[in-house]
């Protein structure tokens, strides 16, 4: 099943691209608010649980698409910047650039951790971002939450409908902190995406060394032309980070 694209789109947006149907009724029934401009704040994301989270960031995310899709598709930037205020506030990217860069994580230098992070998150918006713009209401359901309250990660499950109508499981792994519930993994039919981009990366670290991937990634290489590159793929994943680099 070739997911890599969906996959990508899918961690951009978090999978916040929420189609609850009883919701959408309720909103078809009530009267119409007046549609926030395309540059103006969106409604408050809830961070005090995890599938608090992943809900009202969906509902945040859908309700600016629809009222200025065409708009969005005109330019882009302003969807970039949309991703920016709505969803990257939510989405741990140290963590996962921890995890993605794994042991190289450990020997790189401030300087490349941090143009590793703004390039690894820049290059995926840049190539992958506009997929958001293809998704409607009735292709992502969020299940249930039977995790502990009180738990320090949780893992919120998906289900993403397909054109063909078959569905595709996508779980997002979470870990909670002072300041609230933020996304770190995103897990694609049992395929982790920090796993399957650290196998990539690792591989071309080892032969060109930590600061090449940076400056291909700062160029506007994507992360999938890396992988090609290596000629790896990707791993399973479980939901554990016991393996994640030290600080």
């Amino acid at each position: 099943m070739q997911v890599r694209t969906t996959e990508i789109a899918l961690l951009l947006s978090l999978g916040l691209m929420l189609a609850m149907p009883p919701a959408r009724a309720q909103a078809a029934a009530a009267p119409k608010a007046p549609a926030p401009a395309a540059g103006a704040s969106t409604s408050e994301v809830d961070v005090s649980g995890p599938y608090q989270l992943v809900q009202t960031a969906a509902n945040t995310m859908l309700m600016a698409l629809d009222a200025h899709r065409a708009q969005y598709r005109r330019d882009p930037a302003k969807l970039h910047a949309l991703i920016d205020r709505v969803l990257l506030p939510h989405f741990d990217t140290q963590f996962a650039a921890r995890l993605v860069l794994g042991r190289h994580w450990n020997t790189a230098t401030a300087d490349q951790r941090t143009r590793f992070i703004t390039a690894f998150y820049n290059s995926l918006l840049r190539n992958y971002g506009d997929a958001l713009l293809d998704f409607t209401a009735n292709q992502m359901r969020v299940l249930p939450y039977r995790g502990s309250p009180n738990a320090k990660y949780a893992t919120v499950d998906t289900r993403i409908r397909r054109s063909n109508g078959s569905l595709v499981s996508v779980n997002y792994n979470l870990k909670h902190d002072s300041a609230g519930w933020k996304v770190w993994d995103v897990v694609i039919e049992g395929i982790s995406y920090d796993k399957s981009f650290q196998q990539d990366f690792n591989e071309q670290i080892n032969r060109q060394g930590i600061e090449s991937v940076i400056k291909r990634l700062e160029h506007g290489a994507t992360p999938a032309a890396i992988q090609r590159t290596t000629g790896s793929s990707g791993t399973a994943g479980s939901p554990a980070p016991s393996g994640a680099a030290k600080h």
